[in-house]
């Protein structure tokens, strides 16, 4: 049953010709009319359907404009590393005790970075972290040594790209007060990355069949990419 305040906004939305994000930006912050500051959010779908395989898209975009978002970052180090992570940020760090903790249950945190030599014990939990999409991957640059970096890019704001098996993506690019150039430079990074993975795949045909951009509470529209990709 929807609200009084969802029957306020606009219906069949979905219905109007696509527009590019520049243009819709302001008509989605008009209809974030809930009291708590609403991301802006993207959803593709994509030709993941090829003929002799199914693209699996996973990846990370680093934001130039941010999420909007605090994340507590927890690290998995050896001991001789752990003070480097501290250092660099890091929220939570351990080495053989953290990973019995994480086994039980324990984790209080958005993102969880580890070196290579410590994965090997970590990836025994894969039933625990991976359902949570918390296991660390070294395509996303959470598998590294280069732990300054990667607590770096985790606080200043990244966005996992990833389809389900329905070939749907869905990824926020900021929140309803963030000005709208720095949501739109988020909106063309994700498109880059996106032209990667194509470029990566080759895909015959478009990537991506439809986008639509919406709010949290919000309505969605049909946007229009600007570009074939």
């Amino acid at each position: 049953m929807s609200s009084k305040r969802f029957k306020k906004l606009p219906n069949k939305t979905t219905e109007l010709a696509a527009e590019t994000i520049d243009k819709l930006l302001s008509v989605i912050k008009k209809n974030c009319t809930t009291k708590f500051d609403e991301s802006v959010d993207l959803s593709f779908q994509i030709n993941n359907k090829q003929k002799k395989s199914e693209i699996n898209i996973r990846n990370v975009v680093n934001l130039p404009g941010g999420t909007g978002k605090k994340i507590k970052v927890a690290v998995v180090c050896e001991d001789s590393k752990s003070s480097d992570a501290k250092s660099a940020g890091a929220d939570i760090v351990g080495g053989d005790d953290f990973i019995e903790k994480i086994k039980d249950g324990e984790m209080d945190f958005e993102k969880l970075i580890c070196t290579p030599s410590m994965m090997i014990k970590l990836s025994k939990l894969g039933k625990v972290l991976g359902p949570k999409g918390l296991m660390p991957n070294p395509k996303l640059g959470t598998v590294t040594d280069n732990l300054k970096k990667a607590i770096s890019d985790a606080k200043s704001g990244q966005a996992e790209i990833r389809n389900d098996k329905d070939g749907n993506i869905g990824v926020s690019i900021g929140k309803k007060s963030f000005a709208d150039d720095k949501l739109i430079k988020n909106f063309n990074a994700i498109l880059e990355t996106l032209e990667k993975e194509k470029s990566n795949n080759t895909i015959k045909g478009d990537l991506i069949r439809s986008a639509f951009i919406t709010s949290t509470m919000g309505v969605s529209y049909r946007l229009k990419l600007g570009k074939s990709i």
